[in-house]
Order: C-alpha cells, then sequence, then structure tokens
C-alpha cells in the first residue's frame, strides 16, 4: 500500500476542521499547511521504511518531531490554547492512523 499525500492531509484537515470549528477561520491556512508537512513526513517514512534505510525505532522519533512541530505551530495562533491544539493535533492523527499504520505495517500512530 502506498500512502497518498492529498488524501492524507484533506483527511487530518478534515478532522482538525471538525475539531475545532469555532477557530477555524483564524488556523485554517497554518493547518492546512501543518497536515501537508505531517502527511509528507509519513509518506516519507513509508519510502524510507520501505528501503530498509529507517528502523521502526527512527521512524517513531521522525515522527514526534513533526509532531511536536506542528504542535508548536497551531500554539502559535492567537487564541489557541495548548487543549485545543492537542485536540486538533489528536484528530487529525486519528483520521489517517489506520491508513498510515496499515502503509508502514506496523504501529506508529
Amino acid at each position: 500500500m502506498s500512502l497518498n499525500l492529498e488524501q492524507l492531509s484533506q483527511a487530518m484537515v478534515n478532522a482538525a476542521k471538525g475539531q475545532v470549528a469555532d477557530k477555524w477561520p483564524q488556523i485554517k491556512d497554518y493547518a492546512k499547511q501543518e497536515a501537508k508537512k505531517l502527511a509528507e513526513n509519513f509518506v516519507l517514512i513509508e519510502k524510507l521504511k520501505l528501503t530498509q534505510q529507517i528502523t521502526e525505532e527512527q521512524a517513531v522519533i521522525m515522527h514526534k518531531m513533526q509532531n511536536n512541530a506542528t504542535k508548536a505551530v497551531l500554539l502559535s495562533v492567537q487564541g489557541m490554547t495548548t487543549l485545543m491544539a492537542e485536540q486538533a493535533l489528536n484528530a487529525a492523527l486519528d483520521a489517517v492512523k489506520e491508513t498510515v499504520n496499515t502503509a508502514l505495517n506496523f504501529t506508529l500512530l
């Protein structure tokens, strides 16, 4: 299975939007960009895993670094609380969890 960047990104955007609908106008540009970065990270992890250039442990570290960067960006948006950023990010990741884990053939999310 090959991960699709656009499908992953859109699924995460939709999930995040549903979680923070009242703040969506303020965060939508950030959320869209960060969802794309997360999706790119998943696609890269898949490629590196398939070519045996990365271990599962390294993949987890790569994901955590991108996850933390995304959270930091969301927290920089005026009016976003830590809880709201966490909820948006968790909803986005939950939306692609099964797809990503299946494609990678191990539990990353």
